[in-house]
């Protein structure tokens, strides 16, 4: 097992109004893994990975403490840029959320606010990273095509190919299959796990057969609490705490 990390969260607790969401979660993240959050509904696994890019931000009446090291830098000091944080994350939302204009110009997007201007240059990066997500052969005569023609599934990889387009460390899935048919979810989870061979993926998800498919690593959050994290086969084959052997046998819902 790889348990190099250059994602590390401390004492993170995290409260909208008077309620606390997160309390006290500390997990090393691996590199190069799949590191699956699970647990009931309401458990914080999304509040968790929106603190992962900083969209907790602009929520209103919310606190935040505790500390979350991306390449030993705190990404909740005051000194650091918020979007020099969010490039280094690609996150995948339950729904694709493709952009108003055609499929070159989604996966263009990113680049060109970072500064890349030569098409040849751009062409190359939308080329590289529709290959990514599994999308080329189904687009690459269509690329001027709006995005928005595509189906559900292949609106979510294009979504994987425009994250990807801006050069992230970290994967973030939010439930990213979700919206999808099952052969879409399926092609969804056999990109991630290519990926992980370059990136590092951390995926939300409720499905606990998904799980089983997918992940190097699990986190199971129950009432805001991280319960036990570790390698999934054996999280799996013989959970150490009694509240996650109960969730995995439906006793927890």
């Amino acid at each position: 097992m790889n348990n190099s990390s250059h994602l590390r969260i401390r004492n993170l607790s995290i409260s909208f109004g008077d309620q606390q969401v997160l309390k006290n979660v500390s997990l090393d993240v691996a590199d190069r893994r799949i590191t699956v959050i699970v647990g009931p509904s309401g458990c914080g696994k999304t509040t968790l990975l929106k603190s992962l890019n900083r969209l907790l931000d602009s929520v209103d009446d919310v606190h935040i403490s505790g500390h979350i090291f991306v390449d030993d830098d705190d990404i909740y000091d005051p000194k650091v840029e918020v979007t020099r944080v969010r490039k280094k994350m690609g996150l995948l939302s339950q729904k694709p959320q493709v952009l108003p204009m055609s499929i070159f110009d989604n996966i263009a997007y990113g680049p060109r606010l970072h500064g890349v201007r030569n098409r040849k240059a751009l062409a190359a990066i939308v080329e590289r990273e529709l290959h990514a997500a599994g999308l080329w052969d189904e687009v690459k005569d269509r690329l001027h095509a709006p995005a928005a023609r595509l189906s559900v599934g292949q609106q979510q990889r294009l979504c994987l190919a425009r994250g990807l387009a801006v050069e992230p460390e970290i994967i973030l899935g939010d439930e990213p299959t979700s919206a999808l048919d099952p052969q879409s979810s399926r092609i969804v989870e056999e990109r991630l796990i290519a990926l992980k061979a370059d990136y590092t993926v951390i995926v939300v998800t409720h499905i606990l057969r998904q799980a089983r498919r997918i992940a190097d690593d699990i986190a199971f959050l129950y009432l805001g609490e991280l319960v036990e994290h570790g390698p999934a086969s054996e999280i799996f084959a013989a959970p150490r705490d009694p509240r996650t052997r109960s969730y995995f046998s439906g006793e927890i819902s």
